[in-house]
């Protein structure tokens, strides 16, 4: 069974696989996997530019995790979607060095939900699960995610709204 951990840069995603990780789950990193699949580099945002649609239709399915922003493009049984208020986001992506303007565009992708409209376009809902990671250690995001996959903790979304994060900007 294939589960995918995915959001926005900046959520929790790798910190909380290693947790999971080093408990014993089998992990694979996205951003390994990636490489064949560049077509471009965008220098506005310092980033790769990857062509996911060709990714996930190579990508061979495992049995475990698979952690990264675009692991909602796999065919996943279960996908966790980690969720961040921006003005945290913010300042996690700025403690990485990220510009500004790629800073404020994660936020408002966050403020958005840009990722769980991108998830629940591509999988059930009964499969998603919705996870606030603002004020959790990777541990304890690690734990909940846990839950989720031994089925104590439900699908579910809906909870987190970061819509006020506009309304505070303007």
């Amino acid at each position: 069974m294939m589960t995918g951990v995915t959001g926005t840069p900046g959520t929790g995603k790798s910190a909380a696989a290693d947790v999971l990780a080093a408990r014993g789950h089998r992990v694979v990193h996205l951003g390994e996997t990636v490489a064949p699949y560049v077509i471009g580099e965008d220098p506005d945002r310092g980033t790769d530019i990857v062509d996911h649609e060709a990714w996930a239709a190579a990508f061979v399915p495992v049995d475990g995790i698979v952690e990264g922003h675009l692991a909602h493009y796999l065919p996943c049984d279960r996908v966790v979607v980690l969720r961040c208020r921006p003005d945290v986001l913010i300042t996690r992506l700025r403690s990485r060095g990220y510009p500004e303007a790629k800073c404020r565009e994660n936020a408002e992708a966050e403020a958005l939900d840009v990722i769980l409209v991108e998830t629940l376009e591509r999988h059930p809902e009964e499969t998603v699960r919705e996870l606030d990671t603002t004020a959790s250690t990777p541990e304890e995001t690690a734990t909940r995610i846990e839950g989720f996959l031994s089925g104590r903790l439900a699908p579910g979304f809906g909870s987190v709204d970061w819509s006020d994060y506009f309304l505070e900007a303007t």
